[in-house]
């Protein structure tokens, strides 16, 4: 990626409709993660490929600093037409089209064979171990104690690396996220409640709550020597057995990115107030799940009877890929990414005290080809014209950056497709919309869906960002943001509960809550508005949050 010339101006990055998307980057980007997202194209690429999905990827472009995405159509993907031709016209090229034709069967074999299935297996048996066994050889190089020369191989080594995860990233999503969309698609159609059917996947995905099960048993070691520790110091001093357990927490992980997605977020390990507050927060026992299995039973009882033997392979399918969903961003992003910071801010050190920087965290303004040349202390930007990319970065973050970019492409109607693309698209829409990420009901003011069973009263901290929500949250406080990413996943261990203005019942704040029996209210209009400090009662049964003082 060249750096270009900064504007204001928000023109589409290519031919067709895109689509702001704040969830993973809420803009500011860094360039080398701009690079990285490559990976989602390409790794979407090849999953639709495999699956016979009626669409060639998920493209993915940067517009000042800001993400927009486009489902890139396989008929004409760069002329897109302006308005769909005649309904039966359509129909004829989309049966005729070659391409159509083979993902048609691609699609039918899919539907048939049900390869998520191997997928998630695999992730458990190979592909993880494989992924925590990289980290933790690239974790395991202290880049401080490399020459100029070696600290540059190591740098080469982590982009190389992130390159793949972030492909992988993608690629394992469109795995995880299809069995759930066949489910909701599916139970929609039996006449089901949407937020029965996500409720019932509760406790799907035990590498959310393993974290907070290990901080659960240091706590008790801690009690059962009446230790209340200040510091970090203090929890390796209380036992041989606390020390042991805190250190492999945060070594698996301490590398972690836990406020962003962004090189320039920060690591668990760069908030030891963060982790001991967690210590301190974390629960004598987990979410009790039991109820998903009476809701599941429940719901059984209402699919016809000839279709509840499908009910079961859908339930228990979208039950293990919510697992590989949830821990899939640790292994493939959030941890390389963590290494890949603590290696370039070595980098940053180095030149600061050359001269060579300003500061150390101007080395976030590199670009992918600069970091090699740098690190070898070849020719490279100036300390000034780092400090000037920082300012511009924060200053083109603060844009206000419209929806949509480009013309609207119309969706085809259903009725066009193959039938087993019709199934493959209504699972992708089912599931997109219960993220967040598509059309959905419209709530009242301050009500959404709910997580939970009894009502939690607390303090409300708003949070633009999980930075301000790190340094502001007590334990117990009522978490209130926009939305919340893997990135959150520390924050969320602190809080009494959550609500959040945007999501759905299969948002990333939904699925933390239900793993980690935190009350919460997603999709609640207006909650940003509520003043800081105020104490509200979040009721998950009726899926509203009302001020009490």
């Amino acid at each position: 990626m060249s750096r270009t010339e900064p504007t204001d101006a928000f023109l589409p990055p290519g031919p067709g409709g895109w689509d702001l998307d704040l969830t993973h980057y809420p803009g500011g980007t860094t360039p080398i993660s701009q690079m990285l997202m490559g990976g989602c194209a390409a790794g979407i690429r090849k999953a639709f490929a495999e699956f016979g999905m009626a669409a060639e990827t998920l493209d993915v472009r940067f517009v000042n600093g800001f993400m927009y995405s486009r489902l890139r159509p396989l008929i004409r993907p760069d002329k897109p037409a302006a308005k769909l031709p005649p309904i039966p016209l359509l129909k004829l090229v989309v049966r005729l089209h070659p391409q159509m034709r083979r993902r048609a069967t691609v699609a039918a074999r899919t539907m048939a064979e049900r390869p998520w299935r191997a997928v998630v297996a695999d992730w458990h048996a190979t592909t993880r171990p494989r992924l925590e066994t990289r980290n933790l050889e690239l974790q395991d190089v202290d880049p401080s104690m490399l020459d100029d020369a070696g600290l540059a191989q190591h740098l080469a080594a982590l982009l190389t690396w992130l390159r793949e995860t972030f492909t992988l990233h993608f690629y394992l999503h469109v795995f995880d996220l299809g069995p759930i969309g066949l489910l909701v698609y599916d139970a929609e159609r039996w006449g089901l409640a949407t937020d029965d059917v996500v409720r019932a996947l509760e406790g799907a995905s035990p590498s959310t709550s393993a974290p907070g099960e290990l901080l659960a048993e240091l706590r008790a070691e801690l009690k059962s020597h009446g230790v209340a520790p200040t510091s970090l110091d203090g929890v390796r001093s209380a036992s041989p057995r606390a020390s042991e357990l805190l250190e492999a927490y945060l070594r698996r992980r301490g590398n972690l990115l836990v406020t962003r997605y962004d090189l320039d977020g920060q690591t668990l390990g760069e908030r030891p107030d963060t982790v001991l507050a967690s210590i301190v927060a974390a629960p004598a026992a987990g979410a009790d799940h039991r109820r998903a299995e009476l809701l599941a039973t429940e719901l059984r009882a209402q699919v016809p009877d000839g279709e509840r033997a499908r009910f079961d392979e859908r339930l228990a399918e979208a039950r293990a890929a919510m697992d590989l969903r949830d821990d899939n961003g640790p292994c493939t992003a959030e941890w390389p990414l963590g290494l890949l910071r603590r290696a370039l801010l070595v980098l940053g050190r180095r030149l600061v005290a050359e001269g060579r920087a300003e500061r150390a965290e101007h080395v976030f303004e590199l670009e992918p080809g600069e970091v090699d040349a740098l690190a070898r202390r070849r020719e490279g930007p100036s300390g000034a014209a780092l400090a000037a990319r920082a300012v511009e970065r924060q200053r083109l973050a603060q844009l206000d950056p419209p929806a949509h970019l480009g013309p609207v492409e119309p969706d085809p109607p259903m009725s066009v497709l193959a039938p087993a693309h019709q199934l493959m698209v209504g699972s992708v829409r089912a599931v997109l919309e219960h993220m967040g990420l598509g059309p959905s009901a419209a709530h009242a003011p301050l009500s959404g869906s709910g997580v939970g069973t009894a009502t939690y009263r607390g303090v409300v901290r708003i949070a633009a960002d999980p930075e301000s929500a790190l340094d502001r949250l007590e334990p117990g406080d009522v978490l209130v943001v926009r939305c919340t990413t893997p990135a959150y996943n520390t924050v969320l261990a602190i809080a009494g509960a959550v609500v959040t203005t945007e999501g759905g019942p299969l948002s990333h704040a939904a699925v933390m809550a239900r793993e980690l029996g935190i009350p919460a209210v997603i999709g609640a209009a207006g909650a940003l508005h509520l003043p800081d400090g105020a104490v509200v009662d979040v009721d998950p049964v009726l899926g509203e949050v009302r001020v009490v003082s």
